[in-house]
């Protein structure tokens, strides 16, 4: 079996800047739900049987106590934050599992999903549905993958190296050097994606590099000043290497078979009513179970 492994966070975004507005019978905005849903929808009809769902409940997590610039809900538009509990619940009545993180983000509840997942030697891949940069840490050959859906994009381990330059293993340690602007750490200066990939990519981990630059890989260009900024910003650097490691020991799951779609729930018609999409009713009662 296949098992998806679904960003609602950025689903969520994604279709509240790309679909129309819409709103329920209080008034209330509802279009980036009905637009997931939808997208949901579209990968059951595909034959996808065991999915799940992360979303942010809340967009602070324990890293905003690690780093006080960390991301936060701060410009988020109203409307669009008053859907993340719609979209848990809507989604519960698709018959679907979702893990709405608190203490966590959506990006560790994948990372921990995808983890067990691949343990359970029923599984043939997991495909995690992101393109999120963070979640290319999960990526492990063939057996774990990112999927870019906007683009249909499929990133193995060799397309995460086609990527970035660097093995999945390493993508923590290159995002604290060149920084990630939308979870809110600016890694170091003079660090650009280039310079941390031709490091990295000689050696993968930050306690790997030479603090002699004269012992770097001589093809390696402006060591000396890369090698002066990193070891001069080395506590900053660990820090940042933790924002972006993802935590695998989160609780998602304590069976795959809690995975497999098994249809809707009896309060999904009256969640169809309030979303005003009687074909979403409709297609999903007609999907094989």
């Amino acid at each position: 079996m296949d098992v998806y492994l679904v960003d609602g966070t950025y689903e969520l975004f994604r279709h509240y800047f790309a679909v129309p507005d819409a709103q329920d019978a209080d008034g209330n905005e509802i279009g980036a739900v009905r637009g997931v849903l939808t997208s949901v929808l579209s990968l059951l009809e595909k034959g996808v049987t065991h999915l799940g769902v992360a979303t942010d409940h809340v967009v602070e997590s324990f890293r905003n106590d690690l780093y006080a610039n960390y991301k936060t809900g701060e410009g988020v538009p109203a409307d669009l934050m008053s859907q993340f509990p719609l979209l848990e619940e809507a989604l519960e009545a698709m018959g679907v599992l979702v893990w709405a993180m608190v203490e966590f983000e959506a990006d560790d509840a994948l990372a921990a999903a995808a983890c067990k997942s691949a343990q359970d030697k029923r599984v043939d891949k997991v495909i995690i549905c992101t393109p999120d940069k963070d979640l290319g840490q999960c990526v492990v050959g063939d057996k774990i993958v990112q999927l870019d859906r906007r683009k249909n994009e499929i990133r193995n381990s060799e397309g995460i190296v086609t990527k970035f330059g660097v093995r999945p293993e390493s993508i923590p340690d290159y995002l604290a050097l060149v920084g990630d602007t939308s979870d809110g750490y600016p890694g170091l200066p003079g660090w650009g994606a280039k310079g941390a990939a031709s490091v990295l990519s000689q050696y993968p981990h930050l306690e790997d590099i030479p603090k002699d630059p004269k012992a770097w890989n001589s093809t390696i260009r402006g060591s000396a000043k890369l090698a002066d900024t990193l070891f001069n910003s080395w506590d900053e650097a660990i820090l940042f290497r933790k924002l972006a490691t993802l935590r695998t020991d989160v609780p998602v799951f304590k069976d795959i078979d809690e995975l497999r779609w098994k249809g809707p729930r009896e309060t999904f018609e009256a969640m169809c009513v309030r979303l005003k999409a009687p074909n979403l009713l409709k297609k999903t009662h007609a999907l094989p179970r």
